[in-house]
């Protein structure tokens, strides 16, 4: 691992999310390393949140998709199936929550969360309820970047140049007890108050026009691994039952085994009639994601027009199907899901250990693998630090320096807010695990020594 920055693409024809920024070629991957051209190598953990399940290139999926492209690299799903693709949807439904029947694969889960809200649409029309036509989201939230996955949320730097095209939406509030939760509730009271608002505003829409209410089981990259509060998605089942709107859960990040079950919503007790997942699906190998989906959508189809009408041509990618096949094996042959949450316990600690009695860490929270750490001014106030520091982005630049990969967000607590996730491999060890988070550790307190403005403390003790 190396201190030194990257250096830049001298020359590119691709459009980069950053122009001008700094541009690093990956030559390639091995478990938890990314390895550069130039030979430098990176741990990572998480640079981009719950995609990697399993490692870089597991030689099982690599074998997997070598075996597959050379016999059926693709086939158009509107004449024919394959057989990868039959045999994940059978793994998947055999392994989910009661009452999902079938599975719709996509690419990614942008994909997956318009599929979704196409099929929930679908749904209404085929049983004889067209004038149903609004959905419902949470603030946020983030399901995706099509207009309509990044309609059902708020994620204030996907949408800054957008929002003039995006659908209307009304958006509550989300169930995030650190940040909302009032000092005279319990987190069960507060649970019950936010989710409320829903049947609030279903009533205000008219029950009658609403399809669909759609949420992160447990929030990703917007806000940062935050878990709902006890009881949030039961009462929230129990509204759209009595009003008959479909349930969505957007599980793309936080599903496939990262909170310590296969799928989140198995934590909250609740099957949601649609469900969308992604990145562990297929663990960075190909693109792949999907919709499962609930026997009674599937019943209203056939009995209606007789399919979904929505399609893509790489939807079902035979290949892509065969690496997710191949992850899920790996997974289960390995019992990979179980050490998820050994892991997230030994991660959680560890991070407990070193942020403890920060001055500027407000929480640290999350599931099993999928953990976050949040900053702030005053951690009694939990006032944000300036968005103009960007703060979590120099904190994550800091542990690249140092050799590590995190996800840093923020710009969501009224334009600001600053958090790190840390979301590594399933088959990540405990020593990895302490070198991480005490990489972390070096560049928080090295971010902190050398910010260009004088900084509140909240307690008069220093960074440490």
């Amino acid at each position: 691992m190396s201190a030194s920055s990257p250096a830049p693409n001298s020359h590119s024809f691709v459009l980069h999310r950053a122009l001008n920024g700094v541009t690093s070629v990956a030559a390639r991957g091995e478990g938890v390393h990314i390895i550069m051209e130039d030979g430098r190598k990176f741990l990572d953990a998480g640079m981009a949140p719950s995609s990697c399940a399993i490692g870089h290139c597991h030689p099982k999926v690599v074998e997997a998709v070598r075996r597959q492209i050379g016999e059926l690299h693709f086939v158009h799903g509107a004449r024919f199936s394959s057989r990868p693709m039959e045999t994940l949807a059978e793994r998947l439904i055999a392994t989910a929550p009661p009452s999902f029947a079938r599975v719709y694969f996509s690419l990614s889960g942008s994909d997956a969360v318009e599929a979704a809200l196409k099929l929930a649409r679908q749904y209404f029309v085929e049983t004889g309820e067209p004038q149903r036509t609004r959905f419902i989201g949470r603030k946020s939230d983030y399901h995706g970047a099509t207009v309509g996955a990044l309609s059902m949320g708020s994620n204030a730097n996907r949408q800054r140049v957008s929002a003039g095209m995006l659908l209307d939406v009304p958006l509550l509030s989300p169930s995030h007890p650190y940040r909302y939760q009032r000092a005279d509730e319990t987190p069960e009271q507060y649970g019950r108050r936010v989710a409320d608002e829903l049947e609030t505003e279903i009533k205000r829409l008219g029950p009658e026009t609403v399809i669909a209410f759609i949420a992160e089981t447990v929030n990703g990259s917007t806000l940062g691994a935050a878990p709902p509060a006890p009881g949030y998605f039961r009462r929230i089942r129990e509204i759209c039952d009595k009003y008959g709107v479909l349930l969505i859960l957007d599980e793309v990040l936080c599903g496939m085994g990262y909170t310590g079950t296969m799928y989140a919503c198995e934590q909250e007790g609740v099957v949601p009639d649609l469900l969308t997942i992604g990145k562990g699906l297929g663990a960075g190998h190909l693109p792949v994601s999907g919709v499962l989906v609930n026997e009674r959508i599937v019943q209203a189809l056939m009995a209606g027009s007789g399919g979904f009408a929505h399609g893509q041509t790489y939807e079902g990618y035979a290949t892509g199907c065969a690496a997710a096949l191949a992850v899920q094996e790996v997974v289960a042959e390995n019992n990979l899901i179980a050490a998820v949450a050994k892991k997230g316990d030994r991660l959680n600690r560890l991070l407990h250990q070193r942020f403890d009695g920060h001055p500027y860490v407000g929480d640290i929270r999350g599931r099993g693998l999928l953990r976050a750490v949040e900053f702030v001014e005053d951690v009694k106030t939990k006032q944000p630090f300036p968005a103009t520091l960007r703060l979590w982005h120099r904190i994550r630049e800091g542990a690249a320096q140092r050799g590590l990969l995190c996800f840093g967000g923020g710009g969501d607590i009224a334009g600001a807010g600053d958090h790190i996730i840390m979301s590594p491999s399933f088959i990540v060890t405990d020593d990895v695990l302490d070198t991480m988070v005490g990489i972390l550790g070096d560049a928080v307190d090295d971010t902190f020594k050398n910010l260009p403005v004088t900084v509140k403390k909240t307690d008069g003790k220093a960074a440490r």
